[in-house]
């Protein structure tokens, strides 16, 4: 019996399925390459360390800002995946102390990811694979932060009653933007080697951050 639009072709589906998976492992490649040459690794590496040809990565992801957005989106979903983790581990009480709490794992847990793999977060932050003519906007990591803000927004307002007051998606992309740039200095500065540890850090940008979130959060509207 012939295929019929009802009836996928299971030949279709296995082919679909196996260039996923051929993506997965040329993304799983691409880090690969990121953490033994550095950020700015070049294509010729990255298809090296994969045991293919340029030729290949192009058909799966058109070209070098396509290979780019793929290993923004693993690592992204990784950050994402971490900072849940940490936000759990507070076990946060309602209200502005639970919430406080959940601020300052998440930020301690985007800094330690960021600390043990400098490399690929120079990479997804700077993007120096991706010339500027070929990025769809001038930010190339714009995406990827947007995903994480939205996502810190639903951690830090589960801590929080809902008289307390929940930070709007406006907070939480200024939390991860002032995260993110002292993340970037931090790192070009020398990290811990040179500079304070993720911990202390973490301490310090939290008594920041709070000090200006807990007065919106407990201060009436027009106060």
């Amino acid at each position: 019996m012939a295929a019929t639009d009802a009836t996928p072709d299971g030949r279709r589906s296995r082919w679909d399925e196996h260039r996923l998976a051929r993506r997965d492992e040329l993304v799983e490649a691409t880090l690969r390459a990121i953490r033994r040459h550095g950020a700015g690794v070049g294509m010729d590496e990255v298809a090296a360390t994969a045991g293919t040809s340029k030729t290949v990565f192009y058909r799966h992801f058109d070209d070098r800002a396509g290979l780019y957005a793929a290993v923004a989106e693993r690592v992204g979903a990784t950050i994402i995946r971490g900072l849940t983790r940490a936000a759990d581990e507070p076990a946060p009480e309602p209200g502005p102390g639970g919430a406080r709490a959940v601020v300052r794992a998440v930020i301690a847990a985007y800094l330690h990811l960021v600390a043990e793999d400098p490399e690929v977060y120079r990479f997804i932050v700077h993007a120096p694979l991706v010339p500027p003519g070929e990025r769809p906007n001038g930010d190339a990591a714009a995406g990827m932060t947007d995903r994480i803000a939205g996502h810190v927004a639903q951690l830090v307002g589960s801590g929080m009653r809902a008289d307390a007051g929940v930070p709007s998606g406006l907070w939480s992309v200024a939390l991860v933007g002032m995260v993110r740039a002292t993340a970037d200095a931090w790192l070009a500065a020398g990290g811990a080697h040179a500079g304070p540890g993720s911990d202390d850090l973490a301490d310090e940008l939290t008594a920041l951050a709070w000090d200006g979130l807990g007065a919106v959060a407990t201060s009436p509207v027009g106060g």
